[in-house]
């Protein structure tokens, strides 16, 4: 199932007809098989909202696969790279769930129990640049405390890293969308400045809030 090289993996998600429909076939077993095991600390088999996530991380993460098979760099086993496609729409659409039933002031200091969206789970698989991603997590965050307006951290984390609807924020924030539009764009820059001046280039920095 999950034997073929790179390059076959490329060659049969490329081609047309029965090929490139077994291979995606293939991916999803992969896919459906390794997010269990991935997603353990943030939710259960046996949760009602299991079966559903599985399903649409995959159907997403097939979607996303196809569109970006040219940005595969080969740095890592296909699959590896696949993978972690997977889990980040999972993390995702966990914290798209969680913001239903938590306040802007848990998402924003954090005080959800065991919520730690950015640390991607280590299942004896090497995620591609997970390290990496996390020591820029880090330092994006502390640029956030000394650069940023409270407003502008607030829109920023709860938008960006925790995933919920612009409609929402703004409502919870007494804003309007255009003025949440305005104050995401002026603290992106505000980040994007501050980050060049320390030698970060913005595709490295913007990468971290991929959604």
């Amino acid at each position: 199932m999950g034997n073929r090289t790179n390059e076959e993996w490329l060659t049969s998600l490329r081609s047309p007809g029965e090929l490139r429909e077994v291979a995606l076939a293939d991916l999803s077993k992969i896919i459906i098989t390794g997010i269990p095991y991935a997603l353990a600390k943030w939710i259960q088999q046996d949760d009602l909202r299991f079966s559903s996530l599985v399903e649409e991380v995959t159907q997403e993460t097939l979607l996303r696969v196809l569109a970006r098979l040219d940005s595969f760099e080969e740095r890592s086993q296909f699959t590896t790279w696949v993978y972690t496609i997977a889990v980040r729409v999972a993390l995702t659409e966990l914290r798209r769930a969680k913001w239903k039933e938590t306040s802007l002031d848990q998402l924003i200091e954090g005080k959800e129990e065991g919520d730690e969206p950015h640390e991607i789970p280590d299942m004896g698989v090497n995620i591609e640049s997970s390290f990496e991603k996390r020591e820029m997590m880090s330092i994006i965050q502390k640029v956030m405390l000394e650069e940023l307006t409270e407003k502008q951290r607030t829109a920023l984390m709860a938008v960006a890293i925790h995933g919920m609807p612009l409609e929402e924020v703004a409502r919870r924030m007494d804003t309007e969308r255009n003025a949440l539009y305005k104050l995401l764009h002026d603290a992106r820059l505000k980040l994007k400045h501050h980050m060049e001046k320390q030698g970060i280039a913005p595709e490295e920095l913007f990468a971290v809030f991929e959604k």
